[in-house]
């Protein structure tokens, strides 16, 4: 078994992408009377959907409910398209031209040396269809493997490096990384560890710091509004989520909406299911990242029917690198990784990544 999968390694990597000079955009927003982040996003984005961008951005500030903004108090408005123009603090934003690609090259940084549990380049386990973070059919090849490959280009302790793409997601976390033939996979979820310590990940996987938190939201039926501030509000209601998918979120934080059996969930086989179920009314919400959900809204023609619920997110979930507790070099391994992150967020280039790629994402919707 382990053999298939060691002659399956395909290798793709980008090179470096041509920088393009771009208007001054983003800074820094002072809270008037009667805001609120839709008419702050109308007002600098000229898209009131586009609060969700300045909410993540600014969610130590402002909490659990986007509506708890404070008179006079700073957001931080990252720069989408250009825009917005003239706050305080506006940077320079460049754009990224999509990168050169090739079919079998062998490293994605000429040096030698590298941690890896046999000689030779740190091995980075990715695949596809998981968009818009991670995919050869996304920009940059996602924002997940543009944030890690900039972390690492900019890190002088990092040595060799190479992508290997393989679309068998069931075979990442064993053997792949269990039997240390890669080194490191991503983006994965973390489970709620505190709470339960035996989940699998918890008990056999270090977790980097998150390369990205994204917005786990519900999407509701435009004719059957639901009200969501508190978690009690979705006792007795119906969620869909398609199989395979992720549900420590629902009982995380003490909620214990599974365990208990507050909240049922229904897992049909496809995304598309679950908003067919939301518009025959045999579900109250579908719910799914911003991003993933929003882009199927648009895609099935639901636009003037399905709408987000704007009173707060259902969960914050990071994406992390993870290495497996096993590996000879985990500890160093994650460490390295957190020394690369921090690098670019300190210089800015972090920003930089995730306000290119929010640009081509809202573009999209």
């Amino acid at each position: 078994m382990k053999s298939k999968y060691i002659l399956a390694l395909g290798l793709t990597v980008a090179f470096g992408a041509t920088q393009v000079a771009a208007q001054t955009c983003g800074g820094i927003y002072k809270v008037k009377r009667g805001d609120t982040l839709s008419q702050i996003a109308d007002s600098q984005y000229k898209d009131a959907k586009k609060w969700s961008a300045i909410y993540r951005a600014n969610i130590k500030k402002i909490g659990k409910s986007p509506n708890n903004i404070r008179l006079g108090a700073k957001y931080v408005l990252p720069c989408i398209d250009g825009m917005p123009q003239g706050l305080d603090g506006g940077k320079a934003a460049t754009t990224a031209s999509a990168p050169a690609k090739a079919a079998a090259v062998q490293v994605a940084r000429k040096t030698s040396g590298g941690l890896s549990a046999s000689p030779g380049p740190l091995k980075l386990l990715v695949a596809d269809d998981y968009a818009p973070f991670l995919g050869r059919q996304s920009y940059h090849d996602g924002m997940i493997q543009d944030v890690v490959l900039t972390a690492f280009k900019n890190n002088p302790k990092v040595g060799a490096y190479k992508s290997y793409w393989i679309n068998d997601w069931s075979a990442h976390l064993d053997p792949l990384l269990t039997d240390a033939i890669m080194d490191i996979g991503y983006p994965w979820l973390q489970p709620d560890c505190k709470s339960k310590p035996d989940a699998y990940r918890c008990q056999n996987f270090l977790f980097s710091d998150p390369m990205f938190e994204m917005l786990i939201m519900l999407f509701t039926n435009k004719n059957r509004p639901i009200t969501y501030t508190e978690d009690s509000d979705l006792y007795g209601k119906t969620l869909c989520r398609p199989k395979g998918y992720y549900t420590h979120d629902l009982d995380k934080d003490g909620r214990n909406w599974m365990t208990n059996k507050k909240v049922k969930l229904e897992q049909p086989v496809t995304l598309a299911d679950c908003f067919e179920m939301l518009q025959q009314g045999k579900v109250d919400a579908v719910a799914i990242n911003e991003f993933t959900g929003r882009a199927k809204i648009k895609e099935l023609g639901l636009q003037d029917d399905v709408e987000v619920i704007q009173s707060r997110p259902l969960s914050i979930e990071g994406l992390y690198v993870i290495v497996h507790k096993t590996h000879p070099n985990a500890k160093a391994i994650i460490d390295l990784v957190n020394d690369s992150l921090a690098k670019i967020k300190a210089s800015g280039k972090y920003q930089k990544v995730i306000d290119d790629h929010l640009s081509k994402i809202w573009a999209e919707f």
